[in-house]
């Protein structure tokens, strides 16, 4: 472990340091936080470091320089950030370098410059990260956590000192498309397929996978075509009978019914008797 002359528990809190230099490896748009968190401390155990334990942004710069607000009178904050500076075993070219891990919830101010070219500063709510390389200064803030006597340091704005640049998730280099005449306005953003939102009408899917449409038959001359069956027709139905036609049916049922058998004796309203039995009209 490094021998500082300055103790974290020494410096005041409220104080502002400025840090420049190229920005290697940065986290400023989204905490690092849940499985990832956990992930991320593991890995720095592993490597012999401490684990940081709460959600966090992170920012390392490489050939990083502090900005004395006084330089014969550098601040004891200023020091404290200074001589925390290492050099790169990885890559000793890379000159100094600083890292920081930022604790809390809240994402560090991102300022870029202006599109006007005065000198001023717009803030970035693009959301993207910036891409490694950038010349940037991290506007740093010491602060004392709560139960606790040492005090911290956070990022509190990001200054890009460049044109900005976005990181592009190792996808081909806007550079490299213009040297061949393909030009963007804006710098692209590539789109999660979970995040792309269609906006036309969408052919609904077949719920099983062998439904899926097959070409329709050509038609053909030469081919018979098949004529449907016909429908069965149903039967008219009968006209409804009127009371006269009713009645004229009964009269004459009645009229039939005097000159049969009676299946239980005499007819006695035959004017000639009929033996008894059972007539049947054929």
């Amino acid at each position: 472990m490094a021998n500082y002359a300055i103790s974290a528990s020494s410096i005041s809190e409220g104080q502002t340091i400025i840090i420049r230099g190229k920005l290697g490896f940065a986290r400023l748009t989204r905490l690092i936080d849940g499985e990832e968190l956990v992930k991320s401390d593991e890995r720095k155990v592993k490597n012999g470091m401490s684990p940081v334990g709460r959600p966090h942004t992170t920012a390392t710069l490489t050939h990083a320089e502090v900005v004395f607000a006084d330089p014969a009178n550098p601040t004891r904050e200023e020091q404290f950030v200074q001589e925390r500076r290492y050099t790169s075993k990885k890559d000793p070219s890379t000159g100094l370098n600083y890292s920081i891990d930022s604790k809390g919830t809240s994402l560090p101010i991102i300022a870029i410059p202006s599109p006007k070219g005065d000198g001023t500063f717009d803030q970035d709510t693009s959301g993207k990260e910036l891409a490694a390389g950038l010349d940037v200064s991290l506007v740093l803030r010491t602060y004392k956590p709560q139960n606790f006597s040492n005090r911290g340091v956070a990022i509190e704005q990001v200054v890009v000192n460049e044109p900005v640049r976005y990181y592009s998730g190792g996808g081909v280099s806007t550079s490299e498309l213009a040297s061949r005449g393909i030009v963007f306005n804006t710098p692209p953003v590539a789109v999660a397929a979970s995040a792309a939102v269609a906006t036309g009408e969408v052919q609904a899917l077949p719920e099983e996978e062998d439904e899926y449409p097959l070409p329709g038959p050509v038609a053909s001359a030469s081919l018979p075509t098949a004529t449907p069956a016909a429908a069965p027709v149903a039967a008219p139905a009968a006209p409804e009978e009127t009371v006269e036609e009713k009645l004229a049916r009964i009269e004459a049922e009645n009229a039939a019914l005097r000159g049969a058998a009676s299946a239980v004796g005499e007819n006695p309203w035959a004017s000639t008797p009929v033996a008894p039995g059972i007539s049947y009209q054929g």
